[in-house]
């Protein structure tokens, strides 16, 4: 019988490599999630800031993350809300940036909608990201140059080119209260010419949703890198654009976000730029 080869480095830090070890502490982090979700009355809040929220829960799927990552990958630095927020992701080495619940708020409520979402940087590029859905069966990956699926399924962006048509997803400035103003002269410009915006409350299932067509565009004010880091490949590999506000490509940093398909991307951007540079009365 032939010897098995050994796995080199390059295998081991591989895209589909880092991918199946995002895969497998996702799924170890869902199981704590979904655990907790059968006994809602044990759930203790803490509150981080104004409307903002932590739960043991959160705790106990980041552990359930970090053990899974460090046991393939001691070396690597894990970004986190809950781990290590201020550490910055470098042009070297490997990082892993996860949420291991995102949606908090929306999983204290019962509201369906929340997701663990964790990305692999190497050498400073995103090369892997998985956003586990917490309350349907689906599971979206992507590598990069490899392509985003949904369940293994390959996914795309929506063909929407007419902005009327459109289904835009948002998110609401709710941490940065100074932001309303200015989100809401967007949300006006962009509600009036679109067939509608959908706010869930988890920005990674959002991002999602654009990938895979459900939503034609996105668009969010403020966002963290755990936030954001895995949805952003998974977009781009579905043959989305994702940019900041200044048309830059997105990298996983904190800041604003706009994703779409490749028509309505741009036409989404103009439209939010306009209406804060026009400084347009949300009431007209």
């Amino acid at each position: 019988m032939q010897a098995k080869p050994m796995s080199t480095a390059s295998d081991i830090h591989s895209p589909s490599q880092l991918l199946a070890v995002a895969i497998e502490a996702a799924a170890a982090a869902a199981r704590v999630i979904e655990a907790a979700a059968r006994q809602p009355s044990d759930l203790v809040w803490k509150q981080k800031g104004e409307s903002d929220f932590v739960t043991d829960v959160d705790t106990d799927a980041e552990a359930a993350v970090v053990a899974t990552i460090r046991s393939h990958y001691p070396e690597a630095t894990i970004v986190g809300e809950e781990l290590s927020p201020g550490t910055s992701i470098g042009s070297e080495g490997l990082v892993f940036i996860v949420d291991p619940l995102d949606g908090t708020t929306n999983f204290l409520h019962g509201f369906p909608e929340y997701a663990v979402s964790i990305a692999a940087v190497r050498d400073g590029e995103l090369v892997a990201g998985v956003v586990r859905n917490c309350t349907r069966p689906e599971t979206f990956t992507a590598t990069r140059g490899g392509g985003a699926y949904l369940n293994g399924g390959r996914i795309s962006v929506s063909s929407q080119t007419e902005p009327y048509r459109a289904l835009i997803g948002t998110g609401f400035p709710f941490k940065m209260h100074d932001l309303l103003e200015k989100y809401a002269r967007q949300f006006v410009q962009v509600s009036r010419h679109t067939a509608g915006v959908r706010r869930a409350g988890s920005a990674a299932v959002d991002l999602s949703n654009v990938a895979c067509g459900r939503f034609d565009g996105f668009w969010e004010l403020d966002l963290a890198p755990w936030d954001i880091a895995a949805g952003v490949l998974i977009v781009s590999e579905a043959g989305g654009i994702v940019t900041d506000f200044d048309g830059n490509a997105k990298l996983p940093a904190y800041g604003p976000v706009v994703a779409g398909n490749p028509d309505i991307q741009p036409w989404l951007l103009r439209t939010i730029r306009k209406a804060v540079n026009n400084n347009i009365d949300p009431t007209t």
